[in-house]
C-alpha cells in the first residue's frame, strides 16, 4: 500500500523534474526534445503522486465508512441506503 513516504518520495522526484525543465526553459539551449521528455516525465510522477494519495485516501476512508455502516449513523451512505430501502418499500405495494 503506498504511504506518505511514497508520496514524499514522487514530490521529490518531481521537484527535480521541474526545476530540470525550468533550467532547461531558462538558462538552455532551448532543445524542444527534452523539454518534451521532461514533460512527460513530470506528467506520470503526477499521475502516480495522485494515485498514491487516491490510495492512501482509500485506506483511510474504510474504517471510517464500515463504523458508519455499522453503527447507523448519519452521512452519505446512510441517506442512499435509506433511499434505497425506501424504493423497496415502493415497488412492494406500499401496504
Amino acid at each position: 500500500m503506498a504511504s506518505l513516504k511514497d508520496a514524499v518520495n514522487l514530490t521529490t522526484q518531481l521537484n527535480e523534474l521541474t526545476q530540470q525543465l525550468h533550467s532547461e526553459l531558462t538558462e538552455g539551449d532551448v532543445d524542444f526534445e527534452k523539454m518534451v521528455k521532461l514533460s512527460d516525465e513530470i506528467s506520470e510522477h503526477a499521475d502516480s503522486l495522485a494515485a498514491a494519495f487516491t490510495r492512501v485516501n482509500e485506506a483511510l476512508q474504510e474504517p471510517l465508512e464500515a463504523a458508519a455502516n455499522g453503527s447507523g449513523s448519519s452521512g452519505s451512505r446512510s441517506s442512499s441506503s435509506r433511499e434505497t430501502a425506501s424504493a423497496g418499500n415502493k415497488s412492494s405495494g406500499g401496504d
